[in-house]
Protein backbone atom coordinates (compact mmCIF):
# COMPACT_ATOMS: atom_id res chain seq x y z
CA UNK A 1 0.00 0.00 0.00
CA UNK A 2 1.81 3.23 -1.56
CA UNK A 3 0.85 6.32 -1.00
CA UNK A 4 1.84 9.34 -3.54
CA UNK A 5 2.91 12.52 -1.89
CA UNK A 6 3.28 15.42 -3.50
CA UNK A 7 2.30 14.68 -6.97
CA UNK A 8 1.60 17.21 -9.31
CA UNK A 9 -1.64 17.92 -10.48
CA UNK A 10 -1.48 15.37 -13.16
CA UNK A 11 -3.88 12.92 -12.33
CA UNK A 12 -3.10 10.61 -15.66
CA UNK A 13 -0.04 9.64 -14.52
CA UNK A 14 1.14 5.90 -14.31
CA UNK A 15 1.91 4.16 -10.84
CA UNK A 16 4.38 1.35 -10.54
CA UNK A 17 3.44 0.05 -7.63
CA UNK A 18 1.20 -3.40 -7.88
CA UNK A 19 -1.90 -3.85 -5.68
CA UNK A 20 -1.80 -7.20 -4.06
CA UNK A 21 -5.31 -6.45 -2.04
CA UNK A 22 -7.42 -8.49 -4.91
CA UNK A 23 -4.72 -11.18 -5.27
CA UNK A 24 -4.77 -11.81 -1.52
CA UNK A 25 -8.83 -12.38 -1.40
CA UNK A 26 -8.53 -14.77 -4.24
CA UNK A 27 -6.42 -16.45 -2.63
CA UNK A 28 -8.06 -16.93 0.71
CA UNK A 29 -11.29 -17.77 -1.11
CA UNK A 30 -9.21 -21.02 -2.97
CA UNK A 31 -7.51 -21.66 0.00
CA UNK A 32 -11.26 -22.01 1.72
CA UNK A 33 -12.74 -23.86 -1.07
CA UNK A 34 -9.84 -26.53 -0.90
CA UNK A 35 -10.40 -26.82 2.67
CA UNK A 36 -13.86 -27.65 2.35
CA UNK A 37 -13.62 -29.90 -0.33
CA UNK A 38 -10.90 -32.03 0.18
CA UNK A 39 -12.75 -34.32 2.89
CA UNK A 40 -15.07 -34.77 0.95
CA UNK A 41 -13.83 -36.17 -1.97
CA UNK A 42 -11.18 -38.44 0.19
CA UNK A 43 -14.06 -39.89 2.02
CA UNK A 44 -16.44 -40.40 -0.90
CA UNK A 45 -13.80 -42.36 -3.16
CA UNK A 46 -15.22 -45.64 -4.27
CA UNK A 47 -13.27 -48.79 -3.24
CA UNK A 48 -13.28 -52.55 -4.00
CA UNK A 49 -12.39 -54.36 -0.63
CA UNK A 50 -10.62 -57.61 -0.66
CA UNK A 51 -12.61 -60.41 -1.43
CA UNK A 52 -11.83 -63.68 0.36
CA UNK A 53 -9.71 -65.31 -0.35
CA UNK A 54 -8.20 -68.67 1.19
CA UNK A 55 -5.18 -70.90 0.48
CA UNK A 56 -5.80 -74.70 0.78
CA UNK A 57 -3.19 -75.16 3.74
CA UNK A 58 -1.26 -78.13 3.20
CA UNK A 59 -1.39 -81.14 5.87
CA UNK A 60 1.77 -82.44 6.88
CA UNK A 61 2.31 -85.18 9.77
CA UNK A 62 4.63 -82.38 11.88
CA UNK A 63 2.46 -79.56 11.85
CA UNK A 64 0.37 -79.37 14.99
CA UNK A 65 -3.17 -78.68 15.51
CA UNK A 66 -4.51 -76.58 18.39
CA UNK A 67 -8.25 -76.31 18.84
CA UNK A 68 -10.37 -74.26 20.89
CA UNK A 69 -13.86 -75.17 21.62
CA UNK A 70 -16.81 -72.67 22.34
CA UNK A 71 -16.05 -73.09 26.00
CA UNK A 72 -12.70 -71.86 25.55
CA UNK A 73 -10.91 -75.27 26.16
CA UNK A 74 -7.81 -76.27 24.15
CA UNK A 75 -6.67 -79.47 22.56
CA UNK A 76 -3.71 -79.95 21.27
CA UNK A 77 -3.98 -82.94 18.37
CA UNK A 78 -7.44 -84.14 19.71
CA UNK A 79 -5.69 -84.29 23.30
CA UNK A 80 -6.76 -81.65 25.89
CA UNK A 81 -4.16 -79.45 27.79
CA UNK A 82 -4.74 -78.67 31.30
CA UNK A 83 -4.02 -74.52 31.26
CA UNK A 84 -1.91 -72.31 29.90
CA UNK A 85 1.39 -73.14 31.28
CA UNK A 86 1.04 -76.39 30.24
CA UNK A 87 0.23 -75.35 26.96
CA UNK A 88 3.00 -73.10 27.00
CA UNK A 89 5.70 -75.80 27.91
CA UNK A 90 4.94 -77.94 25.28
CA UNK A 91 5.07 -74.90 22.35
CA UNK A 92 8.40 -73.98 24.03
CA UNK A 93 9.59 -78.01 23.26
CA UNK A 94 8.39 -77.56 19.63
CA UNK A 95 10.09 -74.41 18.77
CA UNK A 96 13.49 -75.74 19.11
CA UNK A 97 12.54 -78.34 16.43
CA UNK A 98 13.99 -78.22 12.77
CA UNK A 99 12.37 -77.52 10.67
CA UNK A 100 9.93 -76.02 13.01
CA UNK A 101 6.60 -76.89 12.78
CA UNK A 102 3.38 -75.05 11.78
CA UNK A 103 0.35 -74.25 14.03
CA UNK A 104 -3.13 -74.18 13.31
CA UNK A 105 -5.03 -73.15 15.14
CA UNK A 106 -8.88 -74.29 14.72
CA UNK A 107 -11.45 -71.52 16.99
CA UNK A 108 -15.20 -72.34 17.51
CA UNK A 109 -17.41 -69.16 15.94
CA UNK A 110 -18.69 -68.78 19.38
CA UNK A 111 -16.21 -69.06 21.24
CA UNK A 112 -14.56 -65.52 23.02
CA UNK A 113 -11.39 -63.67 21.30
CA UNK A 114 -9.82 -64.03 24.89
CA UNK A 115 -9.60 -67.93 24.46
CA UNK A 116 -7.68 -67.50 21.00
CA UNK A 117 -5.74 -64.90 22.52
CA UNK A 118 -4.27 -66.82 24.99
CA UNK A 119 -3.35 -69.40 22.33
CA UNK A 120 -1.39 -67.19 19.86
CA UNK A 121 0.25 -65.23 22.99
CA UNK A 122 1.55 -68.90 24.26
CA UNK A 123 2.76 -69.17 20.67
CA UNK A 124 4.64 -65.74 20.30
CA UNK A 125 5.67 -66.48 23.55
CA UNK A 126 7.14 -69.82 22.72
CA UNK A 127 8.56 -67.84 19.45
CA UNK A 128 6.94 -70.01 17.01
CA UNK A 129 7.63 -68.45 13.84
CA UNK A 130 3.98 -69.38 11.68
CA UNK A 131 0.81 -69.22 12.98
CA UNK A 132 -2.47 -70.44 10.77
CA UNK A 133 -6.21 -70.03 11.54
CA UNK A 134 -8.29 -72.31 10.31
CA UNK A 135 -11.48 -71.44 8.65
CA UNK A 136 -14.06 -73.22 6.63
CA UNK A 137 -15.35 -71.07 3.09
CA UNK A 138 -18.61 -69.00 3.32
CA UNK A 139 -21.87 -71.21 1.99
CA UNK A 140 -22.15 -70.10 -1.61
CA UNK A 141 -25.57 -69.14 -2.49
Amino acid sequence: MGMNVGSGGDEDEVTSTINTTPLVDVMLVLLIIFLITIPVVTQSIAMSLPKENNIARQTKPENIEISVSREGDVFWNNQAVADNDALFERLKKVAVMNPQPEIHIRGDEKTRYESIGRVVFACQRAAIAKISFVTEPPPKG
